[in-house]
């Protein structure tokens, strides 16, 4: 167990990690979080992953992935799973992707739009052979 106190003007919570793995092969340490919050209804991921830091000397704040908290009932409790990377290389290499949006880190593809799509597959039904390659390269345009 690693345990660690916050106190702050309105919030005091303990976190305590438990089931503790270095896994080198992915270049990150995991680990179940215990948080015992008592009179706060949760603790923000942002105070988490700053206590975190400072217990585990996390040279950059975006390399902790905090997901799956429950709140156990009547509050005051709850358990969650952490992850530590080595570095972001790592971490955008083996995070999945929503979990990477999540934290500002994946952008994401912009393609084209659901409708332009559908017009480009609508005019592609309408002519036949070569024309067919002139109608999906006009796109948009009518």
């Amino acid at each position: 167990y690693r345990t660690a106190r916050l106190a702050g003007a309105m919030s005091e919570f303990t976190i305590r990690t438990r089931k503790f793995k270095q896994n080198p092969l992915l270049g990150r340490k995991q680990f179940v979080l215990d948080i015992i919050h008592p009179g706060m209804a949760n603790v923000s991921k942002k105070d988490l992953s700053e206590k975190l830091r400072s217990m585990y000397k996390v040279h950059d704040v975006q390399c902790i992935q905090l997901f799956g908290f429950k709140t156990a009932f009547g509050g005051g409790r709850s358990t969650g799973f952490g992850l530590i990377y080595e570095n972001l290389d790592k971490m955008k290499k083996f995070e999945p992707k929503y979990r990477l949006k999540r934290a500002g880190l994946d952008a994401g593809k912009k393609g084209a739009g659901r409708r332009s799509k559908k017009d480009t597959k609508n005019r592609m039904k309408k002519v036949r052979g070569k024309e067919k390659s002139k109608a999906a390269a006009s796109g948009g345009k009518k």
